[in-house]
This record gives C-alpha cells, sequence and structure tokens, in this order.
C-alpha cells in the first residue's frame, strides 16, 4: 500500500453531508421499529436491492462503473459488513430494547478508530480520540435520559450481543473502503462504491437468508411494511451509504462515524416533538456533550490521503 500523508481537515461538504447522514440514521431506529416480524435476512437483501434501484443511474455514468477483479473481494466484503449490521439491526429490533441499541451503537466510533490504526489508515494521536470520548460520553447521557424519561432501563442479553456484532461489522465498513481508496483497489466514484458493496452484500445475505430462512414469512409482510422497506432502502441504505462513502474519500473511519453521537440527540429531538412534557433538565448534559464533540469535529477533522 502506497503512503499516506494526513492533511487538516475535510471539506465542509463532506461534514454536511454527515450532518444529512446523522439523519436518516436516526430516523430509521423508530422506523426499523414499525416493520412486523419478517425474516431479518430476506429483508436486507430485498433493502439493498431497493438501494441498488436507486443508486443504478448513478452509478452507471460512471467511466470505473465495472469493477476490476482483485476490486471484488473488497466490495463483497464490504457488502458483507452492510449486512451483517442491518440483518443484526432487524432481527435485534424485535429481542432487545431501543434504548440497548441506541447505547450500544455509541461504540461504533472507538471500534472504527481502533480497527482504522490496525489497518493503518488513522493516525495515533491524543485529538481525535478525545473527541470520540466526548461525544461517547454524551450519547450515553443522552441515552441514560431517554431510559429515565420512559422508564426504560439498560440490559445486556442475547438480542443486544447480536446487535453489538453488527455495531463492529458497521465500524468495519468505512475502514475497508479508507483501505481500498488508498490502496488503489476501489474506483474513485462513492456511487460505484457503495452500489457494488450493495449489490454484493445483498447476494450474499440473500442466498444466505433463502437457505435458513423460510421464503413463506415473507408472505405476511403488508404493504405498510412494503412502504416503510422502499423508505429504508432509498434514504436509509442508498443515501447514507453514499454520503459515508463521500465522505471517506476525505476524512478518517473515526471523523466519519463520529457523526453517529448524533443519533440519539435526533432521537431526543422526535421524543421532544411527540412528547414535549418529557423536555427537562437531565437532556442538557448529554446534548451538551455531543454538540461540544461535533463542533470540535467539524473544526479539527484530519484526513489520511
Amino acid at each position: 500500500m502506497s503512503a499516506m500523508h494526513l492533511k487538516p481537515g475535510g471539506g465542509s461538504r463532506e461534514h454536511a453531508g454527515m450532518l444529512v447522514w446523522a439523519l436518516l440514521v436516526g430516523l430509521s431506529f423508530p422506523v426499523v421499529g414499525w416493520l412486523g416480524e419478517l425474516p431479518p435476512l430476506l429483508l436486507t437483501a430485498l433493502r439493498f436491492a431497493i438501494a441498488c434501484a436507486g443508486l443504478w443511474w448513478l452509478a452507471r455514468r460512471s467511466a470505473t462503473f465495472w469493477p476490476s477483479w482483485r476490486a471484488l473481494p473488497l466490495y463483497a466484503l464490504m457488502g458483507l459488513c452492510l449486512a451483517g449490521f442491518f440483518s443484526a439491526m432487524f432481527w435485534a429490533a424485535h429481542h432487545a430494547t431501543a434504548l440497548s441499541m441506541a447505547t450500544l451503537y455509541v461504540t461504533v466510533p472507538l471500534l472504527a478508530f481502533g480497527l482504522g490504526l490496525l489497518f493503518r489508515v488513522e493516525r495515533l494521536a491524543w485529538r481525535l480520540p478525545a473527541i470520540l470520548l466526548l461525544g461517547a460520553c454524551g450519547a450515553l447521557l443522552l441515552a441514560l435520559a431517554e431510559a429515565f424519561a420512559q422508564g426504560g432501563q439498560l440490559q445486556f442479553g442475547r438480542g443486544e450481543a447480536v446487535f453489538f456484532l453488527g455495531c463492529v461489522a458497521s465500524a468495519l465498513y468505512p475502514v475497508i473502503s479508507k483501505w481500498g481508496l488508498a490502496s488503489g483497489r476501489l474506483a474513485d466514484s462513492a456511487a460505484v462504491r457503495t452500489f457494488w458493496s450493495l449489490a454484493l452484500g445483498g447476494l450474499l445475505i440473500g442466498a444466505l437468508g433463502l437457505a435458513v430462512e423460510p421464503l413463506s414469512q415473507l408472505a405476511a409482510m403488508t404493504m405498510k411494511d412494503a412502504l416503510l422497506l422502499v423508505y429504508l432502502g432509498l434514504c436509509s441504505s442508498a443515501l447514507t451509504f453514499w454520503l459515508m462513502q463521500h465522505a471517506t474519500a476525505t476524512l478518517t473511519p473515526g471523523a466519519v462515524t463520529a457523526y453517529g453521537y448524533l443519533v440519539p440527540f435526533v432521537s431526543m429531538l422526535l421524543l421532544f416533538a411527540r412528547q414535549p412534557g418529557q423536555i427537562g433538565w437531565e437532556w442538557l448534559p448529554g446534548s451538551a456533550l455531543v454538540l461540544t464533540a461535533i463542533f470540535l469535529l467539524l473544526n479539527s477533522g484530519r484526513a489520511p490521503r
């Protein structure tokens, strides 16, 4: 792999795109909970197929649309990371509390930073880990505030364990993307990288789903489920991962995934919109820490090239 040099800051468009990413991901958690208990692997494959249909027109215009043979294993691995996270998310939505899932999702940026160090696409320095820890503390405080407001409690069972493995897969996705870009194996187009990772991941997870899940279970899908799946495929898969791939070209994996700390902040705003009476002082410390971490990230991001 070629040598990489660290240059300060990503572009403002990349940061703005990741702010939109955080909003879409934050909205996706309650939407997933509205789906019926459908087979998670086949559901993920359908979601990826919808996302690929939405990305086709954009990716097809690139001169580097067709991947080389040495890029295919990387795209397949990236696709499995996506499939692993979403399959775990669909399954855990009915076996774990939303609070526990939101809390576990806080680990993704720190996992991405650690994995980035192993793949040599992160720089070992104190500033970014400090920002990540600050954001993690803020996101955790927001999750605890939500538990206090709704009378929920943190727990760790089988559902939480599966979702944590999904979080590891989610953290690995931008790391592999960054490594593939740095080594020249992946296309420069964010749309092409997103399309092929979703396409190959969808094929692999769909084949596994056909082997272990009864196809007849999809017959229980209602019109409401189908519409929610289309929304998740287009907005919460195609658009969010295109935004992540666009930012990955400039930002490090830790910086990209740090915007996940805004997800519980979005959940808080949704709670306030539905139940204004829940607004209280307990939300203030976590909100202040999360917003401070994002502000520091916007002003001091570092990007290996």
